[in-house]
């Protein structure tokens, strides 16, 4: 028995969470490396504090994929997640700017990435189980539509956390500027704000989203539904199982992500200081200057219109998938985003950065939508959670690699130019785009009518 079609209404509601995840998301992407550089952490440190969000994410989303596809309760299967991870990524947001407040207790860094663990975890307990729920709702015919849709919407999400600390300082007058040792103001506002639009934008998905029962899963199944599950397994056998057993389509997409995902990290914790650098002429590692926060302003704000042209290419996305495949798609897509990576680099205009946005938007709207497409055609619908959870060590693991050797390479091999970490992850872009030509995307409904 095939699943119903949904409304196109019914598909915005149960991704509208995402809008609050995405805009705490982006406030941390923009803001985490300066919040940190400004509590005492040198450049090069930089990728080691971000190490904990990917490790975090790598623990937390195969034990919520497991544990959401065996959840049964009168709320849903999914939504007791999506609450929990909202109410602690809120609390994460209020105290990651406020570090300093409890430099009595201890050092300001540290109490800095613990609130960026406790954020990462959060995000990650709410995240996963929305990407099973858009594949648990919608048929194969449906799903590269539901996941752009859900593209557009944490686009918009992240425009909005990318803007706020800017929009909150044109608009507004509140300073964006602070002493030595302060987070300004305005990061601190927006932090606030990001905090209570997440928490509204998940309760809009309870309360407007139903899930299928059990019974009704069963009823739906193609693969494997009723097979009996080895009950024996403790949590930890059972995900290895499942890793050992992912579908050859997975394992295809674990070089195209990885690939992706270096570069995005890479461009995460290094835009800031290589902008500051390399075109608002600072030294490496001078966050004094006034400048420095210019220059960190100045992120944010691109970092929106990446986002914001995801959100718009995300409305493409079905059309141009439905004729060209989704793995093309997604590589004509990479390859705009590694373009326009590298082009940063020729750039001696501030104002000139927004153009190389749009390539990386085009590619951040493919990544978000083109790999899950294409990867829940190939996935067993009693695994749904645990398979989603378990793709995601191929986003944490480049993060994770990144981290580890993106701090000695800036040191050893950029000799501290952090625009050289944006050249690269441009180049890991295209190549994650020749990888992308190779998936088995057999669910694809263009190839499925050939």
């Amino acid at each position: 028995m095939n699943k119903p079609l949904l409304s196109k209404a019914a598909i915005w509601n149960m991704s509208v969470g995402f809008l609050g995840i995405q805009a705490g998301f982006a406030l941390q992407n923009a803001n985490a490396s300066r919040i940190l550089q400004t509590l005492g952490a040198d450049t090069h440190q930089l990728g080691w504090f971000w190490l904990v969000a990917p490790i975090t994410g790598m623990l937390v989303q195969p034990l919520i994929g497991h544990y959401s596809d065996r959840t049964w309760t009168k709320m849903g299967r999914r939504k007791p997640f999506f609450l929990a991870g909202a109410i602690m990524a809120s609390i994460g947001l209020m105290l990651m700017p406020n570090a300093g407040l409890f430099t009595a207790f201890l050092p300001a860094l540290w109490v800095g990435a613990g609130m960026l663990m406790i954020m990462d975890a959060s995000f990650n307990i709410a995240m996963e189980p929305f990407r099973a729920l858009v594949a648990d709702k919608l048929s194969t015919d449906q799903r590269t539509a539901g996941f752009a849709i859900q593209t557009v919407l944490i686009g918009l999400g992240a425009v909005a956390g990318s803007w706020l600390p800017t929009i909150l300082v044109n608009w507004f007058g509140i300073s964006g500027t602070a002493s030595n040792g302060s987070v300004p103001d305005n990061v601190i506002y927006a932090f606030l704000i990001g905090a209570v639009l997440l928490l509204v934008a998940i309760l809009w998905t309870i309360f407007s989203t139903s899930e299928y029962s059990p019974e009704e899963m069963a009823k739906f199944d193609h693969d494997g539904l009723h097979e009996v599950e080895d009950t024996g397994k403790n949590v930890f056998n059972s995900i290895l199982d499942d890793l050992k057993n992912m579908p050859d389509t997975m394992k295809q997409l674990g070089l195209v992500q990885f690939c992706s995902w270096f570069a995005l990290f890479g461009m995460w914790v290094y835009s800031t200081p290589a902008i500051a650098e390399h075109i608002y002429g600072l030294e490496a590692n001078n966050t004094v200057s006034p400048l420095y926060q210019v220059a960190g302003n100045k992120v944010g704000y691109i970092f929106g219109i990446y986002n914001l042209v995801s959100a718009i290419y995300a409305f493409c996305l079905p059309w141009i998938a439905a004729r060209l495949g989704r793995k093309y798609t997604h590589a004509l897509s990479l390859i705009a985003g590694g373009i326009g990576l590298i082009s940063v680099y020729f750039i001696s205009n501030p104002d000139y950065l927004i153009y190389p946005m749009i390539g990386v938007g085009m590619a951040w709207g493919s990544i978000l939508a083109m790999p899950y497409a294409m990867l829940a055609g190939s996935l067993p619908a009693k695994k749904m959670g645990i398979y989603m959870g378990i793709f995601n060590f191929f986003i944490t693991i480049p993060q994770i690699t990144n981290g580890l050797i993106g701090g000695p390479m800036l040191q050893n091999v950029y000799s501290n130019h952090s625009i050289y970490a944006i050249v690269v992850a441009g180049g890991l872009m295209i190549i994650g785009a020749i990888a992308a030509l190779f998936v088995a995307d057999k669910d694809d409904p263009v190839f499925r009518k050939i």
